[in-house]
């Protein structure tokens, strides 16, 4: 989530306030004073140890998410229910999982990273219990759910890595944590078989807890990073020094107000809707994303043809794996020559260079969905391994699409960049929740003939429609920026001297701060132009108003 909205206003509004406050004779320490104090000076080793523990953070968020499914059929047969019913307690999962993403981020700001993520990993962990205790299928259903609001995700993860490194020295430590994100969804299914196979269903939650337990403990060792966090710890230590200064959040009335709260959570939803490039990327890697939660279902269906049992049909994903594994490789050259290209001229680089890779990989999406769908006719027309050569396709360009899409938000957006990815992270856990149901169904129910082919048809032919914004934010990204509020006011940062644009704004108002302002005013105008005292449009924004 966004981490804006500590800049210094300059505004007479803001300093009337604070003579009122009575804050006028304390010092402020700011971000740039105490810039060796913060996580972006740490030293390399203990970045990477940080991100290493982030990494089986966010894997196990994924597990979590996607070894439900390789025990459908188990938790069929114990209750008495329906395989397409049992599929709720993965869709609810997935779906609370998007808004909890986004439901933890303002906390995580205000109070830090690491209580609100050993917080987070606790609720998910209790959450197991209940589930693997359950009586009746309502219990996994109810604490399923509260298990996915309960897990941060990528709003606190991928806000580490921006409290590690500034937004133009991130790509090393983004495509790690992307890469996190996709092997967590697919080492799931793998290790999913043999639990199926030889263990009951309780044991799928007991797995789960254990893990969770496990990356719980490795969290709690790993330090605070949050930049506010860390300002206040450093003033703290200097008035006990003798110089008095005060952080940014000493200094606030309100530590969390509900108007702030509001105004965090609905700045991705915001950005989303009205910004073209977040809207269409965050769809594409959405879609990229449900692709392989329709797999969790149809590998059953596709490999029963060649007579899979279930521990096969769990392996039949290591080409996935392989796949994810490729594509992170296959990025790391890119992201050194955008730094050797970058350390001769920090401004040699447009945010569309981030593209540049996916335009050639983008198409293996609609090639990997095409061969996976013809492919899938069983024997004796076609050997096993070809489905899965194709499924290694669709899964390279899957992190290249889900990689490029978040590399080139935190370059075009920068300090509004949490918010362009959160809704990136919505689309693709919303969407995959979506995909858990309608998968099976789809693949069981298309056509009478090929019934197994004509599905995957359909979403190669939805990839090449959804592929295709690459290619004109490639061409015509800046013009595209030029006319956004996000990119007008991130260039304003960037020309303040002397500024860090990662984490402090410029001091001007934040536009999804101006957009509610001005739907408000417009809304207060129009009323009072109904009472006869017209509806004029008032051309500036109050500071304050939320």
């Amino acid at each position: 989530m966004s981490v804006i909205g500590r800049g210094c206003s300059s505004s007479s509004e803001a300093d009337a306030e604070k003579a009122t406050d009575g804050y006028t004779d304390r010092k402020e320490l700011k971000e740039w004073e105490c810039y060796d104090k913060l996580g972006y000076s740490f030293p390399w080793w203990k970045k990477w140890g940080i991100i290493s523990v982030i990494f089986a953070v966010q894997t196990s968020m994924n597990w979590n998410a996607s070894f439900y499914a390789s025990s459908i059929t188990l938790y069929a047969k114990h209750f008495k229910i329906s395989e397409q019913a049992a599929r709720v307690g993965q869709m609810d999962f997935l779906v609370a999982y998007a808004f909890g993403c986004e439901f933890w981020a303002p906390f995580s700001e205000e109070f830090g990273r690491w209580p609100v993520l050993q917080l987070s990993l606790f609720l998910v962990n209790i959450w197991q219990i209940p589930c693997a205790l359950a009586p009746n299928f309502g219990t996994i259903v109810v604490c399923r759910l509260l298990g996915g609001l309960s897990s941060a995700g990528g709003s606190v993860t991928l806000g580490m890595v921006a409290d590690l490194w500034e937004a133009e020295e991130q790509q090393w430590a983004v495509a790690f944590i992307v890469l996190s994100s996709v092997v967590g969804s697919v080492i799931a299914p793998i290790v999913g078989g043999f639990v199926a196979t030889f263990l009951d269903w309780h044991w799928n939650f007991w797995l789960q807890l254990i893990l969770g337990g496990f990356v719980q403990a490795l969290h709690f060792f790993v330090p605070e990073t949050r930049c506010s966090i860390m300002i206040t710890r450093e003033a703290r230590r200097r008035r006990k020094n003798g110089e008095m200064v005060y952080s940014g959040d000493e200094l606030k009335e309100k530590r969390l107000s509900c108007g702030h709260i509001l105004m965090i959570w609905a700045r991705p939803f915001i950005m989303f809707l009205r910004e073209p490039i977040v809207l269409c990327l965050a769809l594409l890697s959405g879609f990229s994303d449900a692709l392989i939660f329709t797999f969790l279902q149809s590998y059953t269906l596709v490999y029963k043809q060649w007579n899979f049992s279930t521990i096969a049909t769990g392996l039949a994903f290591i080409p996935i794996l392989i796949g994810y594994l490729l594509s992170y490789i296959s990025f790391l050259p890119w992201i050194r020559y955008h730094g050797h290209v970058r350390e001769r001229d920090p401004d040699g680089l447009q945010p569309e260079t981030r593209l540049y890779w996916l335009l050639y990989v983008a198409p293996l999406l609609s090639i990997g969905l095409f061969g996976f769908a013809w492919t899938s006719l069983g024997p004796p027309h076609v050997h096993w391994i070809a489905p899965m050569i194709f499924s290694t396709l669709i899964a390279i360009a899957n992190f290249a699409i889900y990689m490029a899409t978040i590399d080139y938000m935190i370059a075009a957006y920068g300090p509004y960049a949490a918010s362009a990815t959160g809704g990136n992270g919505f689309a693709r856990d919303f969407l995959a929740g979506i995909a858990a149901m309608y998968s099976v169904p789809m693949y069981s129910n298309m056509g009478t003939t090929h019934r197994l082919e004509w599905p995957s048809t359909l979403l190669g032919f939805l990839a090449i429609m959804f592929t295709i914004p690459i290619y004109i934010f490639y061409w015509k990204g800046p013009v595209i920026r030029e006319k956004s509020p996000f990119a007008q006011t991130l260039a304003s940062d960037r020309k303040k001297a002397g500024r860090k644009v990662s984490q402090c704004g410029s001091g001007d108002e934040d536009p999804v701060h101006r957009y509610v302002s001005e739907v408000a005013s417009r809304h207060s105008s129009c009323s009072r132009g109904r009472s006869g005292s017209g509806c004029e449009h008032s051309s500036g924004y109050e500071h304050g108003n939320t």
